[in-house]
């Protein structure tokens, strides 16, 4: 009598595509059931961008173009550097996510469950970055509602700037996770995130490098952030962007190396 045979199993990677795809359903829905803390990730930037336009935009705008620029001037600089803000203050949302999940042992139950390990990382590194998209998306309106305009920029500079927001995210994103598996708690991973909240308003997103204080302008010109907002502020806009769209690819290439291994380490780890 011949052994029945046993059921083949999917590929691999089929494997991982689909629970990945179940743990993004999951994160998403998270996301849209508790709004709240998108709601107040996005609110940040939003009232920045309005605070710095219609409150200190004239005063602002001394420190650019030569101390020519009108606020509308100043609203053309200021986007690219919220939009990076953005960035920064929506993965904070994963370090929390991830705190969470940590901290209240639902990690432990998906260790035994017949999933790809990986695919619990991915949904939220996928997830985040939607929702980075996203929030970019809605400050770009709210930017062009209030005079932004980009005339100069073409298809494919449009193209580049996308591709470097998702790379920003990507990288922001991976480094978050990590800071969200190594925090005990969701407040604990909320204040461990906050550095890529506060490195924005240190670098060239409101003022030009040189405008600075000779001491601050290695802090604001060493850190990932400035070359990133330089590179997307000459795409949108037309201006130069010399050897900042390489060096904003190295950072971003780092740091998604970096928090990869740092999560993945920290994920792989015996729990106590």
């Amino acid at each position: 009598m011949s052994t029945p045979l046993a059921p083949a199993r999917p590929p691999r990677i089929s494997l991982a595509v689909r629970d990945s795809n179940t743990m993004l359903r999951r994160n998403l829905l998270h996301a849209r059931r508790y709004p709240s803390l998108t709601l107040n990730l996005l609110l940040t930037p939003i009232m920045m961008l309005l605070l710095f336009v219609y409150v200190f935009g004239d005063v602002m705008s001394v420190g650019i173009g030569g101390g020519g620029a009108d606020r509308s001037d100043y609203i053309a600089y200021i986007v690219p550097g919220i939009l990076m803000l953005t960035i920064g203050g929506t993965v904070v949302g994963a370090a929390v996510s991830v705190a969470t999940d940590m901290s209240e042992g639902i990690i432990a139950r998906f260790r035994t469950m017949a999933i790809h390990r990986g695919s619990v990382i991915i949904g939220h590194v996928v997830g985040s970055v939607l929702q980075s998209i996203a929030s970019a998306v809605l400050v770009g309106a709210v930017a062009v509602a209030i005079g932004f305009r980009s005339t100069d920029a073409t298809a494919l500079e449009w193209l580049a700037a996308a591709g470097l927001v998702t790379l920003v995210a990507l990288a922001l994103t991976w480094i978050a996770v990590g800071m969200g598996m190594a925090s005990p708690n969701a407040e604990a991973a909320s204040n461990n995130a906050m550095p890529l909240v506060l490195l924005p308003l240190i670098s060239s997103a409101f003022v030009p490098v040189d405008a600075m204080p000779g001491w601050f302008q290695p802090i604001a010109e060493y850190q990932p952030f400035t070359p990133a907002i330089e590179t997307l502020r000459g795409l949108l806009l037309g201006g130069e962007i010399g050897n900042n769209w390489w060096i904003a690819i190295v950072w971003c290439l780092g740091l998604t190396a970096l928090g990869y291994r740092w999560s993945k380490a920290l994920f792989n780890r015996d729990p106590k």
